[in-house]
This record gives C-alpha cells, sequence and structure tokens, in this order.
C-alpha cells in the first residue's frame, strides 16, 4: 500500500512538472533508463524514472538549443569557412 501511495504521487508530481504532452522529447527515454538503473539499484524504479525523466528532458533542451542556435563568427586572424558547392 504504502507503494502505491509514493508511486501515485510520483505521478502526479511528474505530470505536473510536464505540462504539454508536446514537450516530453527526451523524457520516456530517460525515465526507461532510470528506471531500470533505480529498480537495480535498490528497488527505486520509480524515483530512478523521474531522475531520468528530468535528465532526458534536460538533455533533449541543451540539445535543441545547440540545434537552432546560429554557427558562431570565426574569431580574428582565423580564416572563414570555405562554402560547400
Amino acid at each position: 500500500m504504502k507503494h502505491a501511495i509514493f508511486a501515485a504521487l510520483a505521478l502526479a508530481l511528474a505530470s505536473a512538472m510536464a505540462p504539454a504532452p508536446a514537450e516530453a522529447k527526451g523524457c520516456l527515454k530517460g525515465a526507461l533508463v532510470g528506471g531500470v538503473a533505480g529498480h537495480y539499484a535498490g528497488h527505486h524504479g520509480v524515483v530512478g524514472a523521474i531522475g531520468g525523466c528530468i535528465v532526458g528532458r534536460h538533455l533533449a533542451n541543451e540539445r535543441a538549443k545547440q540545434q537552432a542556435a546560429p554557427p558562431a563568427p570565426p574569431a580574428h586572424g582565423e580564416p572563414a569557412p570555405k562554402p560547400n558547392g
């Protein structure tokens, strides 16, 4: 019974942190990996899944920022990149 209450509380907390399903990029993969790791590291699969979801979302957001950022201009003294074509 104690685990069911904890799981329900964790699910409610996770759903409150992810307001839109479209922003779940990275969460599912991270939750899967974190849940398995948490289970094997002391039967804390739910805690591992929540942590994995948070880390997965963070990494996906960082990757999206890097892809959206314009390329940095060359530093002074460095040759400009040659155009392909």
